[in-house]
């Protein structure tokens, strides 16, 4: 057992004693191996952030390295933020702890008069404008979809080192699906390029920060020398999500050095559509033979019987990439084992879901830590309806909701006339907020009902993403904080709120949460189809993205699948393959309940061929037997209720149901249930409603 370092000063800095003892076998080898390259292959929940930082610290400690000459990578700033904050509290407060973009437009800043002379330079925040420019002057498409398609291509591109001019070369390589041609993306890639040249100024995306910087450091006589005298130690995180382009940038860091450590799980490569690779990690041992590898295993986070999944999951993982897997052994104490669940349809899961989730709340689980994860985010629109229904606050990570709410465009015009105030800089910006947001009806309590809870939630959720900007940079100001925000909303970064998290797979890499519900787990969309066409490279990354989702469970997780997207669907869906051999025998044998409807017409007694006809129960050639009134008043209530919802009427249902409907005169809720288009969960929310109706024309 290594002995704890004594209380001392480093370079005037007093380190507080910290004790290698408390970390585990695996940890310690890797905090305490020596300079040199370190490469800790860390699984999810294993304690990987607590390694490196203690790694770190003990370099330091040891008097191997100063704080200054140490520069750690990560991939969010709050990941970054995280190990700054833990190595201040081990009184090591000056380690540079940056993400790779962040650290390299730092650099770029200060040796950018040496790369490029009087030429300057400004940051392109949004590459889209630019990317339709250049796609209409080569006479490519430029609807939105088709855009943001092109500009997902050429960012990839670059982020793999591919020029130009052999993209259409290299897009058949990398099995690539281009929005257009391969030889139309070249066209536009190159006139993009070309328009970022003004008149003595360039315009530099994050890709060209990265290869900016690197193409300086190889080639700028004195720059490589001058930035190696400066960071003598590197540490990487996440470091099977690295791109080419930044590989070559941690080459050019280092040089013929070796003071490097990485740490990631290859297994948790999920980001490869952007240019990310693990093969930096895979190859480490190549590239480095006398690398000290370190496993790490032991699982922190999840209860044994979530880590059991999530190994039964990835032990049937193909590929090279499997060969690195990493058997997680749950450390906390036993808890309940998984839930499956299989529903008629998404409508029934989502409510299904919504009522798991009150339980959790109303049973002492705060909903900040409930998290509802889908693989796309389009499948949130139907967890939103159900959680609002329910009463449930809940946040979208990842989308634009937050910012767009009309509570916090309040505020943020509030804060802008206010920071517009000749006085705003000797003002200091929380206490402003906060003033800004009582004159808006914030309350110091949290109020009565629904919608007043929630505008208070979101409320303070903005005042505390306020607060939490001004304690990182104390220097900001008013104007400063406004900028940050604005930021944020270009960028998609909503605070946290304490409400239920909606958010996607690959959102919710990096977190965590008490309760996780993996939802849409069929096939199709999980994988999903695009990975179907590709073939077994493209489902084996989603298989990891699978993983990804299971490991962010601490102690409950529910796993659901539906039969139907809507009400009435045909229920021909299958559940994912990713659970074969995983989901319990009597959930496999249990029979899915479904109503059974006739597949011939009522009337005339021919096979019901469309959707609608199989709705009506009859041809729709066949006479009608619905009072033509109560068809009219049907839907004139669904119009109102769509209204008052804020929702299309088709939602509510459609023309062919409220036929149907009016046809059947349904009294029992089996009668209604019988009718296609109406399940338990419209029945539950528009039954009474619909009876209403229905009596005023018996």
């Amino acid at each position: 057992m290594a002995p704890s370092p004594a209380h001392s000063l480093i370079g005037g800095v007093p380190v507080e004693s910290f004790s290698l003892e408390d970390l585990d076998p695996d940890q310690r080898v890797a905090a305490t191996a020596p300079r040199g390259p370190v490469c800790i292959l860390a699984g999810a929940g294993t304690g990987k952030t607590r390694t490196i930082t203690y790694r770190i610290a003990h370099l330091i400690n040891t008097g191997a390295v100063s704080p200054q000459r140490v520069l750690a990578v990560t991939f969010t700033k709050r990941a970054a933020g995280e190990m700054r904050d833990r190595l201040a509290n081990m009184g090591i407060p000056r380690v540079q702890a940056r993400t790779f973009h962040s650290a390299a437009m730092r650099q770029l800043a200060y040796f950018w008069p040496r790369f490029a002379g009087d030429l300057s330079y400004s940051l392109l925040d949004k590459r889209l404008p630019l990317v339709a420019q250049a796609a209409r002057s080569c006479g490519v498409s430029t609807d939105t979809e088709t855009l943001r398609d092109l500009t997902g291509e050429i960012e990839w591109a670059k982020a793999t080192l591919i020029s130009p001019d052999n993209y259409p070369e290299q897009v058949e390589t990398f099995h690539r699906t281009p929005p257009v041609s391969g030889k139309e993306v070249g066209q536009v890639y190159a006139a993009y390029e070309e328009l970022k040249y003004r008149h003595g100024m360039v315009l530099l995306d994050f890709d060209d920060v990265i290869n900016q910087l690197a193409t300086g450091i190889e080639k700028v006589q004195g720059v490589a020398d001058e930035f190696r005298q400066q960071y003598r130690t590197f540490v990487i995180d996440e470091y099977q999500d690295v791109t080419p382009a930044q590989q070559r940038l941690v080459r050019a860091w280092l040089g013929d050095r070796d003071d490097l450590t990485v740490v990631g799980d290859a297994n948790q490569t999920i980001y490869s559509f952007t240019g990310a690779s693990p093969s930096f990690l895979l190859d480490f041992t190549r590239d480095y033979p006398e690398a000290v590898t370190v496993r790490l295993q032991r699982d922190y986070r999840s209860t044994p019987q979530i880590t059991d999944v999530a190994n039964a999951v990835i032990r049937k993982a193909r590929g090279r990439i499997a060969g690195t897997r990493l058997q997680l052994q749950g450390m906390k104490p036993p808890g309940q084992p998984p839930q499956f669940a299989t529903y008629e349809c998404e409508p029934d899961e989502a409510h299904a879901i919504a009522k798991k989730i009150q339980r959790l709340i109303e049973t002492g689980t705060p909903p900040a830590e409930i998290a509802v994860l889908y693989r796309i985010n389009a499948q949130s629109a139907v967890f939103e309806e159900a959680l609002s229904d329910a009463g449930i606050v809940y946040q979208v990570r990842g989308g634009e909701g937050f910012f767009l709410r009309p509570e916090i465009r309040q505020a943020m015009s509030g804060v802008t006339r206010l920071a517009n105030n000749q006085r705003s800089g000797d003002i200091d910006p929380v206490e402003a907020v906060t003033a800004v947001l009582r004159r808006q009806g914030m309350t110091p309590e949290e109020p009565e009902g629904q919608g007043a809870r929630e505008r208070w939630q979101m409320q303070n959720a903005f005042l505390a993403l306020v607060a939490d900007l001004v304690r990182t940079d104390s220097t900001l100001t008013l104007h400063g904080v406004l900028q940050e925000l604005d930021r944020r909303k270009d960028a998609k970064q909503p605070p946290n709120v304490n409400g239920v998290t909606l958010a996607s797979l690959h959102s919710a890499k990096g977190l965590e949460w008490d309760a996780v519900f993996l939802t849409g787990l069929q096939e199709g969309s999980l994988p999903i189809k695009q990975a179907l066409k590709e073939g077994e490279r493209q489902i084996e990354e989603e298989r990891r993205l699978f993983y990804v989702g299971i490991t962010r469970a601490r102690t409950f997780l529910h796993m659901s699948w539906s039969k139907a997207r809507s009400e009435g669907g045909r229920a021909t869906r299958e559940r994912t393959r990713f659970l074969d051999g995983i989901v319990p025998k009597e959930e496999d044998n249990k029979p899915v309940k479904k109503m059974q409807r006739s597949t011939r017409c009522r009337v005339c007694g021919k096979p019901l061929r469309s959707p609608e006809e199989k709705v009506l129960g009859r041809c729709v050639t066949c006479p009608e037997e619905a009072d033509q009134a109560l068809f009219a008043a049907l839907r004139a209530w669904r119009t109102a209720e769509a209204k008052e919802r804020g929702k299309p009427p088709y939602m509510i249902f459609t023309d062919a149901t409220l036929m149907a409907i009016a046809e059947a005169m349904p009294e029992t809720d089996a009668e209604f249930l019988s009718v296609a288009g109406v399940g338990p969960v419209k029945l539950e929310k528009f039954g009474g409603e619909l009876r209403e109706v229905l009596d005023e024309y018996r």
